[in-house]
């Protein structure tokens, strides 16, 4: 049994591992590429354009939710800002408010001792969060099962962008072979002609049949060869055009992984767990506690007492959300568990920032290439407005 956790531990950790390289990967990765792709061409232009556009306003809406996060991660922490600056006397008043809800905490923690099936930490951290706790399991799964999604389209795009790209290589090898036989054939041609010239004027041979059968021959050929080589042009056209969509797919399906990467490194940082599963755990454990401390609610009427006085003094204070610091009084008279909270949410919001960063770059990129497009094609301005115009009024009716 040693050895089997022991192999399971080394796989866990290489499997992080690979997950963070192509993490890293696809983060580094360049999300708009105009590779293969004919910008004379007014399909292939057009559907470029409409693939910027369409990635401005997935990173418009990305940004949009992430703000939201963002303003109520920046009120806490304001929260916390707030009662730290707080004269001595009123800090000292709910502090000894605090410590008295901490108190009666330990108190009711020891009767229900016997009965715990979690650490006090880990209590206290599904406590702060159990009115979202469910809502966070579905995010998770959510997003977990859209990553695998992704990433099966990922490798199925490259796995079907390869398999393009070697048949278009195929083709132009067969089209440069098919020139080759065209010219030996040309040249077998003349070479049998001249033999036949010289057998009928040098040796007075009858020399009909034989220009007849060189003439067939020849052109039976050539006809052939043709026919091959204008097949290849036409399916080398069709491989170069599905290579091109499958490009401007592969674009979407990269910010798609970027930013549904970001969302998970975010929740697992946020519920401090390592996948849906294992908050799924906490979560039915926690049930299971509050269940068991349900039995000594007579330790309560004094804690709630003092909850009320703590609410009705912070809310005083304009503490935008008292309540919370409800479940983290300690957090109030204790200036380590206050320190914590506050690096938790600085890191919480630096971490939406650099998401919000990615996305506004993402947009301002695909703004940049509209503008740079039109103008290297100047011709095509009109038309590339056109599209921006509709965008915006797609824009203003939603």
């Amino acid at each position: 049994m040693g050895l089997l956790k022991k192999w399971f531990s080394k796989w866990k950790g290489k499997k992080q591992e690979e997950y963070t390289e192509e993490t890293e990967e696809f983060r580094e990765s360049p999300v708009l590429s105009r590779d293969s792709i004919n910008l004379r061409d007014q399909g292939q232009r057009m559907r470029y354009v409409r693939s910027c556009l369409e990635q401005i306003r997935e990173a418009e809406l990305e940004i949009e939710k992430l703000t939201r996060e963002y303003s109520v991660v920046t009120s806490h922490l304001t929260d916390t800002e707030e009662i730290e600056a707080l004269p001595a006397s009123e800090k000292q008043e709910i502090s000894g408010i605090a410590d008295k809800i901490t108190a009666y905490e330990r108190e009711k923690h020891v009767y229900e001792r016997e009965q715990e099936r979690m650490s006090d930490l880990e209590f206290h951290r599904m406590e702060r969060i159990e009115e979202e706790v469910e809502e966070g399991i579905e995010k998770l799964t959510e997003a977990e099962d859209y990553q695998e999604k992704i990433r099966q389209d990922m490798r199925r795009l490259s796995g079907e962008r390869h398999a393009f790209q070697y048949r278009r290589h195929d083709l132009l090898n067969l089209m440069v072979n098919l020139r080759g036989m065209m010219i030996i054939t040309s040249f077998s041609f003349l070479t049998c002609m001249s033999i036949l010239l010289l057998l009928q004027f040098l040796m007075e041979i009858d020399t009909r049949i034989g220009y007849i059968l060189t003439a067939g021959a020849t052109a039976l050929a050539v006809f052939m060869i043709y026919m091959k080589y204008t097949e290849a042009v036409k399916e080398k056209n069709q491989v170069e055009r599905s290579i091109n969509k499958l490009i401007l797919l592969q674009n979407r399906v990269k910010i798609r992984y970027v930013n549904n990467t970001n969302l998970l490194e975010y929740l697992y940082m946020k519920y401090k767990v390592e996948s849906a599963d294992e908050l799924v755990r906490m979560w039915e454990l926690y049930q299971k506690e509050v269940e068991e401390r349900e039995k000594f609610r007579e330790l309560h009427a004094e804690l709630d007492y003092h909850r009320r006085e703590l609410l009705q003094i912070l809310r005083r204070y304009q503490i935008k959300d008292p309540e919370i610091w409800l479940r983290q009084a300690q957090a109030i008279s204790s200036r380590n568990e206050m320190v914590e909270i506050r690096h938790n949410l600085i890191l919480r919001r630096q971490k939406l920032r650099k998401q919000m960063e990615y996305n506004e770059q993402l947009a301002q990129m695909a703004q940049g290439e509209i503008k740079t497009l039109a103008e290297e094609f100047p011709i095509y301005m009109p038309e590339i407005m056109e599209l921006v115009s509709q965008y915006e009024e797609m824009e203003k009716r939603a």
